[in-house]
């Protein structure tokens, strides 16, 4: 196999979200010995303020000046792209890009292309994903701007509530009970196609509804990490 570029990850947010991406990396490869697989830098760095703080609760700090240093420190180190499994943190997308000459495997424009490959214009799509991510508009910028609507879960606290759950305590009961109505509410609304826009979700994505067509963000950032690293070195 030709030589694989070496991508950087900026983990930490949460850890099991980082640990999934990786699980998801190793898996996506067929290999048939260790260097087939896909080199990474990872920052695993649970220490990057909360973004739940700055963003919905308005007492944090922000969490960007960090996720620069990182970004900074792995481009330093070799990689030639980053990856971030964190939904929220894209947010501070420029902050990070800014910061570095490198590209940032953007999971909310992977996403907003994926809905218009699968509906066209015109299309909805529903969220699975945290309140600050609803706050930001993040998605919304992205796919309106594509021609694709959006909608949200009525209540934002089931969802924040199983989030804060799942980050604790890990997956259960009562966090997939949370997710799997709120991705019924949506089918009912009309999106057929939803995101799991949240990786604390995607440690519990087999809980949407069965009806719906579900899409893990963290799979879209995976099938571009893998294409990015097998990308000719003198691209």
């Amino acid at each position: 196999m030709a030589d694989l570029r070496t991508i950087g990850v900026l983990g930490g947010m949460g850890p099991e979200a980082t640990l999934l991406l990786q699980r998801k990396l190793i898996e996506a490869v067929p290999a048939r010995d260790d260097s087939d697989h896909i080199p990474l830098l990872i920052d695993m760095n649970p220490q990057v303020p909360s973004r739940i703080a700055h963003l919905i609760e308005g007492n944090g700090t922000d969490p960007g000046p960090t996720l620069a240093a990182m970004a900074r420190r792995l481009q330093a180190a070799g990689a030639v792209a980053l990856a971030m499994p964190c939904n929220t943190a894209h947010h501070y997308a420029n902050a990070i890009t800014e910061a570095v000459d490198i590209p940032l495997l953007n999971m909310v424009d992977l996403a907003a292309e994926y809905a218009v490959k699968t509906l066209g214009a015109g299309g909805c799509v529903g969220m699975l994903a945290s309140p600050a991510v609803r706050h930001t508009r993040l998605f919304e910028t992205a796919l309106t701007a594509r021609g694709v609507s959006v909608v949200w879960p009525k209540r934002d606290e089931p969802m924040l509530d199983a989030i804060r759950s799942i980050k604790a305590e890990g997956p259960g009961a009562t966090s997939r009970a949370a997710l799997h109505a709120a991705s019924e509410e949506l089918l009912k609304s009309g999106a057929k196609l939803q995101f799991v826009a949240c990786s604390e979700f995607s440690l519990i994505a087999d809980s949407v509804s069965p009806e719906a067509h579900v899409v893990d963000t963290i799979d879209l950032l995976t099938q571009a990490i893998v294409e990015t690293a097998q990308m000719d070195a003198a691209d």
